[in-house]
């Protein structure tokens, strides 16, 4: 609004300012033309005493004064010095001068004895007559004109305001998660065109998300067959123990498998959880060093004695790290060193899992479908989502010794947010 008064102001002194212009021009001329009228009338009985005496009482009779100066010095009609216009108006010149007051209007009259001058004084008043009221009425107009602009201006502004608004606040909500915020298009048409794209990616977010979680839900579903067979397998262990333990194993899997299947079918946000890293760490490396054990692989755990609290949950990060464990019992030979860490300060807690293996060709292939070692790369995948959820990311670089893979999630410490 404030760039359509500026352009709307600009174009009204352009117009204004020269229209007043171009009226005291005509209100000048128009007053100066009566005064040459007046003297052109009283020049015409030059040598005709008593009408031009007449005459001159005609025309003095308002505002505008006429005197005539004849050759011999004689002064008729308005008394008024004898000036250096009128001097040069003797040498046969008509002009108009200006003067104290106003304007001089001079017409010579060349005769037999000499030439007389008549002369009209034009007062400012009649020059300026008017001009006050016309600048004021190009005021009001002007003023008029720029309150005009400003309501339609902000009439314009409001909608198109509102209308963004809508977009944004739409835009915000399915950031948010509200996968079925609409916005009522409105507005210029492209603001339309915009609300209309944002209405239909919503509805494709949320078919998409629909489908994915009938697709994970369907799969979590067909697992229960295999998982029942591993409960019959189990049961029919001849050891206790070892029949307990299997059983234990049976029982997490059923929990995990409700719990991705509870997550699909969820429509509702997850409320903010936290958890701390070295506990995790702690426990999946209690989990891991047992198989590690029976492959004779060194395993070593270095977790700091300071607050590793992270925005992830307990579960979701040692599920992250479990599929990191998992590549790198399936992808180095047995009894290859295998370490864990955590590190903390006051801003970013680093979860670390390096091994002594082949390592990666390449690690940029570590990405979703490739990682450059036969597997699909899911695994890795997985990771890395569990970090970027929780606002950090996941690094690869050298494993121990220089040897192998070392698989970093690095995660904004949640202390750092109270």
């Amino acid at each position: 609004m404030r760039y359509g008064l500026a352009v709307t102001s600009i174009v009204l002194i352009a117009f204004l300012v020269p229209l007043g212009i171009m009226a005291q021009s005509l209100t000048e001329e128009r007053a100066l033309a009566a005064g040459r009228q007046d003297a052109q009338q009283v020049a015409l009985f030059v040598g005709d005493t008593q009408r031009l005496v007449a005459t001159l009482t005609d025309v003095n009779s308002g505002e505008r004064r006429t005197t005539v100066f004849t050759p011999s010095g004689q002064t008729l009609g308005e008394p008024a010095p004898l000036t250096a216009s009128v001097q040069l108006a003797r040498t046969g010149r008509a002009f108009t001068a200006t003067t104290t007051g106003g304007a001089e209007v001079l017409v010579p009259v060349a005769g037999a004895g000499g030439t007389t001058v008549v002369s009209t004084f034009v007062p400012d008043s009649q020059l300026h007559a008017g001009l006050l009221r016309a600048w004021l009425t190009l005021a009001g107009v002007g003023v008029a004109l720029l309150l005009v602009t400003a309501l339609a201006g902000h009439r314009i502004a409001s909608g198109l305001s509102r209308s963004v608004s809508d977009l944004a606040d739409v835009a915000q909500r399915l950031g948010a998660g509200e996968l079925t915020a609409r916005v009522e298009p409105s507005g210029p048409a492209e603001v339309r065109s915009v609300g209309t794209v944002l209405n239909e990616l919503g509805e494709q977010v949320d078919n998409l998300l629909a489908d994915e979680r009938e697709l994970v839900a369907d799969l979590s579903h067909r697992l229960r067959t295999p998982i029942t067979a591993l409960r019959l397998d189990a049961e029919t262990l001849a050891d206790p123990e070892e029949r307990e333990r299997m059983g234990a194993h049976v029982a997490e899997l059923v929990a995990a498998v409700d719990t991705v299947i509870e997550a699909a079918r969820s429509h509702r946000r997850r409320a903010p959880v936290r958890s701390d890293a070295a506990q995790v760490v702690r426990d999946r490396a209690k989990f891991w060093s047992v198989l590690a054990a029976s492959q004779g692989r060194p395993f070593s755990l270095d977790v700091c004695d300071s607050s590793a609290v992270v925005a992830v949950g307990a579960e979701e990060l040692g599920a992250g790290l479990d599929v990191v464990l998992d590549n790198v019992f399936k992808h180095t030979e047995p009894g290859s060193p295998l370490s864990m860490s955590v590190t903390a300060d006051s801003d970013t807690v680093r979860v670390v899992v390096a091994d002594a293996g082949p390592g990666m060709p390449d690690v940029k292939l570590a990405s979703r479908g490739r990682s450059g070692t036969g597997s699909t790369g899911l695994g890795m995948d997985v990771a890395r989502r569990t970090a970027e959820r929780a606002g950090g990311d996941l690094e690869l670089g050298p494993g121990l010794d220089g040897r192998g893979l070392s698989v970093t999630l690095r995660l904004p410490s949640a202390l750092a947010k109270l």
